[in-house]
């Protein structure tokens, strides 16, 4: 039964008819989940401003029990302009329950992340390329070691009731809108 349940709850997450929002709907969150990550991290802020690109997943919807799904759609913004959408997604087995909605910013810090990411058909976060979880210190600053990475990650806005700050297993993939 609880087998039945889990592959319900991944079937409905990942339907993408029920999920797929249109271009203006993207634009609009991304620019609110922008808005926010800015209003409440001034050093993410700064790193956005030196970022070759960012790539904004504004909600990602994770759901799970004992299997687990989640998915989201977001854009890449470079150079001012919007360079494409993509949709993020990921599976996961093990000790989980609970519903939760997040928001992901990945900045890509380097031409060469940038441009590998560009490249691939699909990319795989932590095979195609290494991503450094930023979190804030003392004062709101992030660690140096992190702010040198080449794609660093900002996970915030969790809601919900389920808890996961990573990316490890996410496949990120260009989507038509």
């Amino acid at each position: 039964m609880r087998f039945i349940i889990s592959l319900s709850l991944i079937a409905a997450l990942f339907s993408a008819p029920s999920w797929a929002a249109d271009k203006q709907e993207i634009d609009a969150y991304v620019e609110e989940a922008l808005s926010e990550f800015y209003q409440h991290s001034p050093a993410g802020k700064k790193l956005a401003q030196r970022a070759k690109g960012i790539l904004v997943f504004p909600r990602v919807y994770k759901a799970g029990f004992g299997i687990g799904g989640e998915y989201g759609e977001g854009k890449l913004i470079a150079g001012g302009a919007t360079k494409g959408y993509y949709s993020v997604s990921a599976a996961s087995v093990g000790f989980q329950l609970g519903v939760q909605r997040k928001s992901q910013i990945l900045l890509f810090m380097t031409s060469e992340a940038l441009n590998n990411f560009l490249s691939s058909e699909g990319w795989d976060a932590g095979v195609d390329g290494s991503v450094a979880i930023a979190s804030l210190g003392a004062g709101g600053e992030i660690d140096t070691k992190t702010a040198n990475q080449p794609v660093i990650a900002f996970i915030f806005s969790n809601k919900g009731l389920m808890y996961n700050l990573t990316l490890e297993g996410s496949k990120i993939t260009q989507i038509v809108r």
